[in-house]
């Protein structure tokens, strides 16, 4: 596939690795608060180490043991409030228990996660983060655990320096096929350390086979999982600082992932993705092949279904009216907020807040009236193999953030997310020259070095936390590899001239779209520019007169 490059200017290894011992005096110290940086690494690593077990490491399995979180009530920043809340809901029974699945979309475990997310966010030390940590890691359902301790890890300064596992590792079962898992468990039983190959979902008889690297790449899945942990829609600045332009990076991350697996369809001559409509046929089924840790499969969802009311969740006539609120809020150029004053929308921040209004995020200036229509999609969609709760299906691959981009009908639902995005963007004013332009500073020439060509290359990763420890069964190397696409080394040469007398700081982009579509059309330059992917963002200071990249 030939693609166009633009270059824009404007103004302006797996950490799950683990130390033989606790000692960290000879470490170097987090500059946060003194705590060696190794110590706090070890304590995560740990913390998320076969989390369907007891903690394995002695001294979290002291803490967890010993600790008691309501008496350290001056460790908290909120004084204990947070922490005492969770405790009551412990002792009422009314946490999710161990052994079941979880989802970031089921409404009052997505709560259950939130509380522990914020006691740790509340405290003032990294003693009492861990100590909490581990005790409620003993205590509360696994995947609650891992959801709430990857959020609060993500946005707690104590904890800035840390780098988190890839998903990958610690809920290798949402990844791996149940037949890969099989091999697995059988190499632990055995005691034969073993290394396993993964294949790709389904056959050569379906087309999405050909680019199913793209959507079972396990590393755009954890990618896909960490924005969502930077970026959560149920965040609200009581946890910890304004996350600025949330609303703008819902529409960018998913309009790139679009473009991107469009990009990968026209490679493989297959058509481009077609958005969804809530009144017609959804062709693309889906057979995840994985299994729940404890009981169900992923749920299937059949070829060429027609979309059905969700008992006790919605009805495609909900989400009708919530979208067709929206195509008015971009048709007006306004839209109403919770206390019925107008917001302007056709400006810069417009995209901000109509991001923050589709997905829904609870920076959304009118959520009950607005609604939640990215989410609630998911879990409709999602539950169209069993709409009627007939076999009470566990949550499907739509429902969690680490698996949602394996799934065909997850990009039919953001292209047709992106369309109203696009809907706002060809309603706003265009831009004029002094916007456009980069005052004294011009493009002389542009080239680049090396074949744009990519290749499949095999990965491997750990599948330790997949099986389950025996104490007479030593720990054995187990992992599995999976194809995944690189590209061989090209570099970008550019001069650059700045005409002015004085060094001047430069926002560089480069970007590429598709030339053809799937038809041999060349894309006209508007489409074009929709579909372009950014390959790389970097600054650089220029210099007065000729510049070479």
């Amino acid at each position: 596939m030939k693609v166009l490059v633009v270059f824009a200017l404007v103004a302006a290894a797996s950490a799950f690795s683990f130390l033989g011992d606790d000692d960290f005096s000879g470490f170097q110290k987090d500059e946060s608060d003194g705590v060696p940086l190794a110590q706090k690494q070890h304590d995560i690593n740990y913390l998320l180490y076969k989390v369907y077990e007891p903690l394995h490491n002695a001294n979290l399995k002291t803490l967890a043991d010993t600790f008691d979180p309501e008496a350290h009530a001056s460790d908290y920043r909120d004084g204990g409030v947070a922490v005492l809340k969770l405790l009551k809901e412990l002792e009422d029974h009314t946490l999710e228990e161990k052994q079941h699945y979880y989802s970031v979309f089921n409404a009052t475990q997505r709560e259950q996660a939130i509380l522990l997310t914020n006691v740790l966010l509340q405290c003032q030390d990294w003693k009492t983060v861990i100590s909490n940590a581990a005790y409620f890691r003993q205590r509360i359902n696994e995947e609650e655990f891992v959801y709430a301790l990857y959020t609060a890890a993500k946005h707690s300064p104590l904890a800035k320096n840390v780098v988190l596992p890839p998903i990958y590792e610690i809920l290798p079962h949402f990844f791996t096929s149940n037949e890969v898992l099989q091999k697995a468990y059988k190499a632990k039983i055995t005691a034969t350390p073993g290394k396993f190959v993964t294949n790709f979902t389904g056959t050569p008889n379906n087309p999405e086979y050909r680019v199913a690297y793209f959507t079972e790449d396990i590393g755009l899945s954890n990618h896909y999982f960490n924005w969502h942990i930077e970026y959560p829609f149920w965040w609200n600045d009581t946890f910890g600082p304004h996350i600025e332009r949330k609303g703008e990076t819902f529409f960018w991350i998913h309009h790139q992932l679009n473009n991107r697996f469009d990009a990968e369809r026209l490679s493989n001559h297959l058509d481009l993705v077609q958005k969804l409509h809530w009144d017609e046929t959804l062709h693309d089924g889906f057979h995840p092949h994985t299994l729940y840790k404890y009981g169900s499969f992923f749920p299937v969802r059949p070829d060429d279904i027609h979309i059905e009311n969700v008992d006790h969740v919605a009805e495609v006539h909900d989400l009708v009216v919530l979208e067709n609120r929206i195509r008015d809020a971009i048709d007006h150029g306004y839209i109403i907020d919770k206390e019925g004053s107008k917001v302007d929308i056709k400006n810069e921040e417009g995209i901000d807040i109509l991001g923050n209004i589709i997905e829904s995020s609870l920076y959304s200036p009118n959520v009950e009236y607005y609604g939640s229509l990215n989410n609630l999609a998911h879990v409709l969609l999602g539950h169209q193999g069993d709409p009627h709760d007939k076999y009470h299906e566990a949550p499907s691959v739509l429902e969690h953030y680490e698996t949602a981009i394996r799934d065909p009908a997850f990009y039919q639902l953001h292209k047709y997310i992106d369309d109203l995005f696009r809907k706002h963007k060809d309603r706003l004013p265009p831009y004029n020259k002094e916007e456009l332009e980069f005052h004294g500073v011009a493009i002389n020439n542009i080239n680049i070095d090396g074949p744009l060509e990519t290749y499949l290359e095999d990965y491997e990763y750990s599948l330790v936390n997949a099986v389950d420890d025996k104490d007479e069964v030593d720990n054995l190397e187990i992992s599995t590899y999976i194809p995944r696409l690189k590209h061989k080394d090209f570099s970008f040469n550019v001069d650059i001239i700045n005409n002015n007398n004085v060094d001047v700081l430069a926002t560089i982009r480069i970007f590429a779209w598709p030339h053809r579509d799937s038809n041999g059309v060349i894309f006209p330059f508007n489409e074009g520019r929709w579909r372009a992917i950014e390959l790389d963002k970097f600054f650089k200071t220029l210099k007065p007169g000729e510049n070479h990249i």
